[in-house]
């Protein structure tokens, strides 16, 4: 179990998926481009990338433009040479199919769950 505090420490954000793809080589993973609603040092919308293991259940187009939930504060890790900037939040159904968390209605990229 975790305390109160060390909760509080991690950020649940909505994300919108800008672009998915496919990462070569794997049957599983998916590579994201995602808006949290943060911007460059230009002042121009940034993405982050994510590498998530969601292609078995879910098709790269099906995900652009969708809003779901992510761990948006984790340390970058690095999987299969790709640097994860993020951790998608998903569960799973009785038959093992993958059932990622979104929010209901539209809320801005970035937005803080509470």
């Amino acid at each position: 179990m975790i305390n109160f505090p060390d909760f509080q420490k991690i950020e649940l954000r909505i994300g919108t998926i800008f672009s998915a793809e496919k990462i070569e080589g794997s049957e599983k993973l998916l590579k994201l481009s995602v808006d949290f609603g943060e911007k460059d040092a230009t002042g121009l919308p940034a993405v982050r990338q994510v590498v998530s293991g969601i292609a078995k259940t879910y098709k790269p187009a099906s995900l652009v433009g969708k809003q779901l939930v992510f761990v948006a504060n984790l340390e970058p890790r690095v999987i299969m040479g790709l640097e994860s900037q993020a951790m998608i939040l998903a569960t799973e159904n009785k038959k093992g199919k993958l059932i990622l968390v979104k929010p209901n209605k539209k809320a801005p990229s970035g937005s803080k769950l509470h």
